[in-house]
């Protein structure tokens, strides 16, 4: 979806390794990804127009930014016991699974969380460009949201093969039957961004638009690097000025204190939706600390079960939820079928829905965060049905990656005879769902035998090639030197009131670190490390 857990898979990592551009000319050789890419528009179609007939490219490479090759092992682990203080005395830690209460009880079971050693080079112009369109984005996905037909519409066979997107569908029709009005809407979005070696453009892989994780540990990374860096710069080589301010915690919680404000009920609280087992408990628990220490709001934590079981909506519209009015509802769970084990988390996500609590997202936030809604908004013509703005839309464009319908034979052809040019996405959040390599390729064969109807549960989406790096990755205590590569995630919080736009801004950004052999890079599903940008 376009949900916020997990996307890190290829992403280039123009970093450790150092920037490269590309430049004009007619000498190279491509190789057989560059040579289809070069051959097919209709891979292209949704490409920045750098690539053109009769013209090929060259990579010119950088001088790396450090090389971790010269790092022996005790200056490393100096650095390691270093950062492990550091996490330990600033909260930069997860619940340890080892420990059966680490998921559900504070304090008890305790450890880092798993990180990047050394920030990732990342060329500045793609960091001013990914910031730049964050609010086009953050207006995009509420306008789209706004459009109930246009959401019905384009996920209606969606609903015939995917039972989850199915059942969200039935809660945003029956909203839309009631002509229930949201007037006060909060995203906090996250939009995940990969660097293409074969384009060197940056693509986008995803609009997160529900539980967007790790806007409070995010911070805290980008922390930790700079003040290593600061001890130990003139050993490694770079300033940790480079290394850009994190102002994602803050900004997300100030964005709901805001919403909360804009409810203006002073006796409401703020409700984070969350999982029965939430060993990530840490980083929600940094927003929850700010809404109570800055702006004096409180905040509780329920399951959607807690919620069935002690909440009930009054004649006014006002959620109760265990005696409390609630003014905020933030989801950091309900975005995969695991979260609604039975119908008792469905009704309490339809009970969510019937109040006049500011909903995190609301349904249609959340269904305009499916990757079929995504595939839908790269079809050409598509955006001008919500932007006005030329310039707006074009910047968005640049940001698409290649994003195709099942019923596309063409391409379906395509990545069945090459499939490694491919990543096959179904409707599901979390981590270990896409479809990569020969799977793509058996996936699509067996869809093809069973007929069309399973062909809305996916989309094809263009397989991003990345630029793998050397990177020291920090788990449980233990350095280990890989071959990684990373993916950058910036949050955006928008806030509107009925006409009036109250945020709409860029709100830090998130970076994660996988080693290059796993498809898979979801940080809390075991996949990556938490990172942070050097630019240069």
């Amino acid at each position: 979806m376009i949900s916020g857990c997990s996307s890190l898979s290829y992403f280039s990592s123009t970093c450790i390794t150092g920037a490269s551009v590309f430049t004009c000319s007619s000498s190279l050789k491509l190789n057989p990804r560059s040579r289809l890419l070069f051959q097919n528009p209709r891979i292209l179609r949704n490409q920045e127009p750098l690539l053109r007939s009769g013209r090929s490219l060259v990579m010119e490479s950088h001088k790396p930014m450090f090389d971790i090759n010269k790092f022996d092992d005790e200056f490393v682990q100096k650095l390691v016991y270093d950062a492990l203080v550091w996490s330990s005395l600033h909260g930069l830690v997860v619940g340890d699974k080892t420990y059966q209460k680490s998921g559900n009880l504070p304090g008890v079971g305790m450890m880092h969380a798993p990180i990047s050693l050394l920030p990732t080079a990342f060329p500045e112009i793609y960091w001013n460009r990914a910031c730049d369109v964050t609010p086009i984005f953050n207006e995009l996905i509420d306008r789209v949201s706004l459009d109930g037909k246009f959401l019905q519409d384009s996920l209606s066979r969606t609903k015939k093969a995917d039972i989850f997107t199915s059942r969200l569908l039935d809660i945003h029709s029956k909203m839309l039957e009631r002509t229930k009005k949201e007037d006060i809407r909060l995203g906090l979005h996250r939009f995940d961004y990969m660097l293409d070696e074969e384009t060197n453009s940056i693509l986008q892989i995803e609009m997160n638009t529900i539980a967007c994780s790790f806007p409070g540990h995010s911070r805290l990374v980008s922390e930790l690097h700079q003040t290593l860096l600061r001890s130990y710069g003139d050993q490694i080589g770079i300033d940790s000025e480079r290394v850009p301010r994190n102002t994602s915690t803050g900004q997300f919680a100030d964005a709901m204190a805001k919403a909360w404000l804009e409810y203006n009920n002073p006796r409401a609280v703020v409700m984070v939706i969350v999982q029965a087992e939430e060993r990530n408990m840490y980083d929600q628990h940094w927003l929850s600390s700010i809404l109570k220490e800055k702006h004096n709001i409180v905040a509780i934590r329920k399951t959607l079960a807690e919620v069935e079981k002690e909440g009930s909506v009054q004649e006014d519209g006002t959620l109760i939820v265990g005696g409390k009015a609630v003014a905020v509802v933030y989801f950091r769970s309900g975005y995969t079928p695991n979260d609604h084990p039975s119908e008792s988390e469905w009704n309490a996500r339809m009970l969510i829905e019937e109040s006049s609590a500011v909903k995190c997202p609301t349904i249609a936030y959340h269904l305009t965060g499916t990757k079929k809604i995504q595939q839908e908004l790269a079809k050409p013509g598509v955006l001008e049905r919500f932007l006005d703005n030329k310039e707006d839309i074009a910047k968005l464009r640049k940001c698409f990656a290649g994003l195709w319908s099942l019923d596309d034979q063409e391409i379906v052809k395509q990545a069945i005879e090459k499939p490694g040019l491919f990543v096959m996405k179904p409707q599901r959040e979390g981590g270990g769902n896409n479809i990569y390599g020969d799977d793509v390729r058996e996936n699509l064969l067996r869809l093809q035998k069973e007929g069309v109807d399973g062909n809305a549960a996916y989309i094809l989406m263009q397989r991003i090639f990345p630029k793998v790096s050397n990177t020291f990755m920090v788990r449980e205590g233990v350095y280990h030197k890989s071959q990684a590569i990373s993916e950058l995630g910036v949050y955006g919080a928008y806030l509107r009131n009925k006409d009036k736009v109250i945020v709409n801004e860029q709100s830090g950004y998130l970076m994660r670190t996988k080693i290059s052999s796993s498809d898979e890079g979801g940080v809390a599903a075991g996949f990556g490390v938490l990172d942070s940008i050097y630019l240069n």
